[in-house]
C-alpha cells in the first residue's frame, strides 16, 4: 500500500500538490454554493476531447508514419536533426507539446541510433523539447494553459495566433541557427521503416473528430454537444482509448480551480497577489512557471488579473528554464533516463543551459515585440 502511494505521488506530483492546496483552502473558505462556479467546464471538456482524439491518432500510428516518411528524405546529420526538431515544433501547434514529445522523442532516439549519432542524443532531445514547448505557444490548442487562457480572455483564434506569431517566428529562427551552428552537413543514413500501413478510414474518422474539436474552440459547436459526440464516437471505435486520457491533468485543473476560487475570496491574499502582479504580469508568470510549472502558474495567476495577453506571453515563455517549467519537458527527461541512464546528468545540464539561453533571448526580445 505504501509503495502504491509513493508511486502515485511520484507519477502525479503536481496533482498531489494541487489536491493538498485545494483541501487546505476548503478549511479557510467553507464549502458553499459559490464553489459551483469555480470550475471552468469548457476548458475541461475541450481538454478531455482533444486528448481522446489524440489517443486515436497515436493508436493508429499516424505520427510515426509521418516521421518515417520525412526521415527517408534526409541524408545528413544536420538534416536529420532539423527534421526531428521541427517535427516537434510544428507538430506541437496541432497535437500539443506533450503528445509531440511522447511521439517523436522515442522515434528520434531510434533514428539517431540507426544513423550512428548516439553522441548527439542529449543535444538533439534538448532542442526537440525546446521546439515542442515553443511551437505549442502559437495556437490556442498547443498546450493546456493556452486552451484555458484563450477561453478566459475572450480573444479570437486569429487574435491569439497574431499575438504569439512574433515569438514563434523568432523561436523558429533561433532553432534553425542552433541546428546550423552545432550540427554538421556530413552524410547520415537513416531509413526508419514506417510502423505499418495506415487505416485510411479510421484516419479520416479521427480527422473529422479533430475538426469538431476545432469548431468548439472557435465557438461554433457547443462544448456539451462536442463531449457527447466524442465520447460516443471514440467508444464506438476503440473504447479502451477513453481510459488512456490523462485524467490526472483534468483533476489537477479541478483542484487548482477550487484553490484559486477560495483564495480569491480571502481579501488579504487577493490584495497581496494583485499588488505583486500589477504591471509585472509577464515577469511574474515567467518566474512562477520556473517553480510550479506554467500550467499551474496560468491557473493561479488568472484568478487575480485580467491582463490576459501578458499571462499568455509570460506562461508560454515561462515553459523555458527549469526542467519543471513545462511538465512536458519531463517526458523527454524520462526517455533519456530510461534509455541512457548514464547521461542523465549531462542531459540535465545541457537542457538547463540551452533553456536559459532561449528564455533570455526571447524575454529580451519581448520588450520590443
Amino acid at each position: 500500500m505504501g509503495k502504491r502511494v509513493t508511486d502515485f505521488l511520484k507519477r502525479e506530483t503536481v496533482l498531489s500538490a494541487a489536491a493538498v492546496l485545494a483541501v487546505i483552502s476548503c478549511f479557510l473558505v467553507r464549502p458553499d454554493r459559490e464553489y459551483l462556479g469555480y470550475v471552468d467546464l469548457r476548458t475541461l471538456i475541450l481538454l478531455f476531447c482533444l486528448m481522446a482524439v489524440m489517443e486515436g491518432f497515436k493508436q493508429l500510428g499516424a505520427f510515426q508514419m509521418l516521421s518515417a516518411c520525412l526521415l527517408r528524405r534526409v541524408g545528413s546529420e544536420r538534416g536529420l536533426a532539423a527534421c526531428l526538431v521541427f517535427l516537434c515544433f510544428l507538430g506541437s501547434m496541432v497535437i500539443t507539446n506533450d503528445v509531440s514529445l511522447v511521439t517523436f522523442v522515442p522515434f528520434g532516439l531510434l533514428a539517431l541510433e540507426m544513423a550512428g549519432l548516439g553522441g548527439r542524443v542529449c543535444l538533439t532531445v534538448t532542442l526537440m523539447t525546446i521546439a515542442a514547448n515553443l511551437g505549442s505557444m502559437l495556437t490556442p490548442i498547443g498546450n493546456p494553459q493556452n486552451l484555458y487562457l484563450y477561453g478566459r480572455s475572450g480573444m479570437s483564434a486569429g487574435g491569439f495566433v497574431a499575438l504569439m506569431f512574433p515569438y514563434a517566428a523568432l523561436s523558429a529562427l533561433l532553432l534553425a541557427a542552433a541546428l546550423f551552428l552545432f550540427y554538421r552537413g556530413e552524410r547520415a543514413d537513416c531509413s526508419v521503416e514506417p510502423p505499418r500501413s495506415l487505416d485510411g478510414r479510421r484516419l479520416l474518422f479521427y480527422g473529422v473528430l479533430f475538426g469538431l474539436c476545432l469548431l468548439t474552440v472557435s465557438g461554433i459547436l457547443p462544448e456539451a454537444a462536442l463531449l457527447v459526440l466524442i465520447v460516443a464516437a471514440v467508444a464506438w471505435d476503440r473504447r479502451e482509448l477513453l481510459a488512456r486520457v490523462d485524467y490526472g491533468l483534468l483533476l489537477t485543473f479541478v483542484a487548482f480551480f477550487v484553490f484559486i476560487g477560495n483564495m480569491g475570496r480571502l481579501p488579504q491574499f487577493k490584495g497581496f497577489l494583485e499588488s505583486i502582479l500589477t504591471g509585472n504580469e509577464r515577469f511574474v508568470s515567467v518566474v512562477a512557471s520556473q517553480v510550479i510549472s506554467n500550467v499551474p502558474a496560468a491557473l493561479l495567476l488568472s484568478g487575480f488579473t485580467d491582463q490576459w495577453r501578458e499571462l499568455i506571453i509570460g506562461t508560454n515563455l515561462g515553459g523555458l528554464g527549469t526542467l519543471i517549467a513545462s511538465m512536458a519537458s519531463l517526458i523527454s527527461y524520462k526517455q533519456i533516463a530510461v534509455r541512457y541512464p548514464g547521461q542523465k546528468g549531462r542531459y540535465l545540464a545541457m537542457f538547463t543551459v540551452w533553456n536559459v539561453v532561449f528564455l533570455g533571448i526571447l524575454l529580451a526580445a519581448s520588450a520590443v515585440l
